[in-house]
């Protein structure tokens, strides 16, 4: 979520770090059905049959570029520089030996708690360190690496987007004007644009199968992808899913594609030996596990951030969203937002004065106007549509710590007088946090513990403990209560973390 404007480690630029954005978002979308719209055939590089495609190639490079800028923007990069650099070289030299290597492959770590894995067009794969703390071995990275290459060299994703333009042709899909105002863009196009990145049983077992070649081609053993799918099965139940959907929410049966793979491996079809188990484990030391508290998290629909000193309270009863440029609140009958962002300007005042300047907005009744003893400066406005559709809503700009944060709370014009005063109530809530225990909230992490003897997952939880439960750190191990482990093995403990 919002962080202070600090360098990111593995980008190297400086700009508000914060949670706020989809995979997929509205630009993803925008793209999609703006590059083209006659019906064509193209020759399928895996399979070599002839399927529907609206889009060339260099398109879809450009539509997986657009929409990689804009999540590693918006998403947030995992800052570890030398993480991200070993995850692009094992992608990279697995795609190189796949059926599309001259594609501009791109593998990045994602900063986000949740287990998932996602690939675009053109070559962007993504992991969560979510998902990477879960692993086990770099086999395990690399069959799910795997999978998501084969998605791309399949072109499963350019499947998805042909058939959503024939959905989506004469439509007339509106954006609003208001630039300032995008994320209520992205927030009415992610439902839809998520649909790119799900797949039907065919494409997951053909990319399972894929995934299985490319990772056994360099040598890495085949039942460590079966071990991931049952850990996918055992992790699927402990997520949050308020943010990017699980790896498991529109895939298959892990269990069932568990079956397949020792099926695979039984038959002959597939080898390897290779697994990587403690130099991988060693890359995962330090790691936060879970959701990281400093940069922001909910109590029930109370916002606390520890490093930018502040909290609001959000609308009772809102679907809150919190991402990486800020955070989000859409109403239960999704008619209403409230976005709450960084702003560039150096005051309250110019930063009111720039949002209105803004083509398609109209605005009335500015004032400064104090919130909670933080100068601020406010304005009511309309902003138009290009569907022509009108907003309503009300902008505060409040002065913080050497920051100005932008509130921007609005609805269609005829339910703005339905939403308006609890919009009102949220922005005028907005405060300098005191609680010391919220101040010293930090993130649970990861710590490697080598047995000093044989013993089971119930003794490594009693002598070793976890903040998180026995069942957890045993998926995480791939142990099972009662298993013996034996002396020497490297195990992964959580600790800290426990939120105030």
């Amino acid at each position: 979520m919002l962080r202070p404007l600090t360098p990111t480690r593995a980008s190297g630029d400086v700009r508000p770090r914060g949670r706020f954005a989809f995979p997929g978002s509205a630009a993803f979308l925008a793209a999609t059905l703006a590059v083209g719209t006659a019906v064509g055939c193209a020759v399928n590089p895996v399979t070599g049959q002839r399927e529907l495609a609206l889009i060339s190639e260099s398109q879809e490079i450009q539509i997986g570029r657009d929409a990689d800028q804009d999540i590693s923007r918006s998403m947030g990069l995992y800052e570890d520089e030398a993480l991200q650099r070993y995850v692009q070289d094992l992608g990279a030299r697995m795609a190189r030996d796949s059926e599309r290597p001259n594609l501009p492959w791109t593998f990045r770590v994602i900063d986000d708690p949740v287990v998932n894995a996602f690939a675009l067009p053109g070559g962007f794969v993504y992991v969560t360190r979510g998902i990477l703390a879960h692993f086990s071995s770099e086999a395990e990275l690399a069959g799910v690496l795997g999978h998501e290459i084969g998605h791309v060299t399949a072109r499963h994703g350019v499947q998805r987007v042909s058939r959503a333009q024939l959905a989506q042709l004469g439509l007339g899909i509106g954006t609003i004007l208001a630039p300032e105002m995008a994320g209520v863009a992205d927030a009415a196009g992610a439902g839809l644009s998520l649909l790119f990145l799900r797949y039907g049983r065919d494409a997951e077992r053909q990319a399972d199968d894929l995934g299985l070649n490319y990772m056994t081609s360099e040598g890495y053993d085949p039942r460590e992808m079966a071990a991931t799918f049952e850990m996918l099965a055992r992790a699927s139940g402990a997520q949050d899913g308020e943010r990017l959907p699980g790896f498991l929410s529109t895939h298959p049966d892990p269990l069932e594609r568990r079956d397949r793979i020792i099926g695979q491996i039984e038959a002959g079809a597939v080898a390897g030996t290779r697994v990587e188990r403690e130099s991988y484990l060693n890359r995962l030391a330090g790691m936060p596990f879970g959701e990281n508290p400093r940069e922001g998290f909910f109590r029930d629909n109370r916002f606390h951030h520890p490093d930018l000193v502040f909290r609001m309270d959000f609308p009772q009863g809102w679907r809150t969203l919190n991402q990486k440029q800020g955070v989000q609140a859409v109403s239960a009958e999704q008619d209403a937002v409230l976005v709450l962002t960084l702003a560039t300007e150096s005051s309250a005042a110019q930063a009111r004065d720039a949002f209105s300047r803004q083509q398609g907005v109209t605005t009335a009744n500015a004032r400064n106007e104090p919130v909670n003893g933080l100068p601020a400066a406010r304005v009511d406005f309309q902003a138009a549509t290009q569907d022509g559709g009108t907003l309503q809503g009300t902008a505060a700009f409040i002065e913080h710590e050497g920051r100005v944060y932008r509130l921007l709370g609005y609805a269609t014009q005829a339910r703005w007088s339905a939403r308006g005063a609890a919009v009102r109530d949220a922005i005028g809530s907005f405060r300098r946090e005191t609680d010391s225990a919220i101040l010293a909230a930090q993130p649970a992490r990861i710590q490697l513990v080598r047995t000093p003897e044989a013993m089971t997952l119930e003794t490594f939880h009693q002598r070793y403990p976890s903040t998180i439960s026995m069942e957890e750190v045993g998926n995480i191990n791939r142990v099972r209560p009662g298993q013996p482990i034996s002396q020497g093995t490297l195990m992964k403990r959580v600790s800290g973390g426990q939120r105030p």
